[in-house]
């Protein structure tokens, strides 16, 4: 597990350093040259500009963002979707997988070679792709980036001012921040809800994420622009919203498909 979180940081990693991260002080417009401007940065800087133009105010732009984040939220439902199932899944096949990893415990070639087997087998008898988890955040990361990248280089936000902070400065009082980590640790901690302590202690990259991601994020917000931030607060409610409004019933239905004996 830990190498496929490994892998899974070096390919946003390498998600990042395609994305063209180096160009953050670039203002984007309809001239930007490359694929990454042109078809992903820019078209999401003109709909932030044009939501903002239709209501004709100061605030415009930061409802704006709020707007185009839910938007966006709504598209990748889906994918969050089979996201949440696949980690669900893979909870509930963890004691199975870790008998097996300790009856395989030896680390010769035909053992190992048994280990891989039992797994596969593990897997296929229970409907689990131990890669589903893993490409919606793939396919998700050009997009989110891109957004990212269409705040922080559309130069139509500076000045802007919504609720109590400029959308182009940091939150004088760091409440954005605050609600940042908050909001992600939230979620962070519903996706674990219906788990075990036994289930955790065999996930240990789910636990550090948990208390990691908002710390990180939450310092990013306190010297990023405000728009930013809101940008991360408002999809991590969406994100707390779905995942209850989504794994509860999950849990429900699995409670019910195992006669209310979970303990």
């Amino acid at each position: 597990m830990r190498k496929k979180l490994l892998v899974l940081i070096g390919l946003i990693g390498l998600v990042l350093f395609l994305s063209g991260c180096t160009e953050i002080d670039q203002e984007i417009t309809a001239e930007s040259d490359g694929i990454w401007n042109k078809y992903f940065v820019y078209p999401l800087s003109w709909v932030i500009v044009k939501v903002a133009e239709f209501f004709h105010a100061d605030y415009g732009y930061g409802l704006s963002i709020v707007i185009v984040t839910l938007i966006i939220r709504l598209i990748l439902l889906p994918l969050n979707i089979k996201q949440l199932k696949s980690s669900k899944a893979m909870q509930q096949i963890q004691p199975e997988l870790q008998k097996i990893r300790e009856k395989y415990s030896s680390k010769d070639q035909q053992t190992q070679q048994k280990l891989q087997q039992e797994t596969m087998e593990l897997f296929q008898k229970n409907g689990v792709n131990p890669l589903a988890g893993c490409l919606p955040i793939i396919v998700q990361m050009p997009i989110l980036i891109a957004f990212y990248h269409a705040i922080m280089r559309t130069g139509a936000l500076d000045g802007h001012h919504f609720l109590w902070f400029q959308l182009d400065q940091p939150d004088p009082y760091y409440i954005l921040p605050v609600l940042t980590a908050g909001f992600t640790f939230l979620q962070q901690k519903l996706m674990m809800a219906g788990t075990t302590t036994q289930q955790n202690s065999m996930m240990p990259q789910m636990t550090m994420m948990l208390y990691i991601m908002p710390f990180m994020i939450g310092i990013f917000a306190i010297f990023f622009p405000s728009a930013l931030a809101l940008y991360w607060v408002v999809g991590n409610i969406f994100m707390v919203l779905q995942t209850l409004l989504i794994k509860n019933p999950m849990m429900r239905n699995n409670d019910a498909a195992t006669g209310g004996t979970k303990k």
